[in-house]
């Protein structure tokens, strides 16, 4: 899954940004996807759309499934 397992520790580590991207999630799913690669680019650990669903998909803790069961159709 490349760079996602390290992004997604990193963008845990900022909350404003994990807020950020959580309230996009519950708008636009697809969206918050985007925003996560974007973020992945400026942090230079670049991820695909497909690497991040991938990478929320599999995991397992509470805020994750949270992800999944409010922004479901687009991850």
């Amino acid at each position: 899954m490349g760079n996602a397992a390290e992004l997604y520790a990193k963008i845990e580590q900022d909350r404003d940004l994990t807020r950020a991207l959580f309230r996009q999630a519950l708008q636009n799913p697809d969206g918050a996807v985007r925003a996560i690669c974007q973020v992945g680019e400026q942090m230079n650990l670049p991820v695909t759309h497909d690497e991040v669903k991938a990478f929320i998909n599999g995991l397992d803790d509470e805020l994750s499934k949270q992800w999944l069961v409010k922004a479901r159709g687009g991850l």
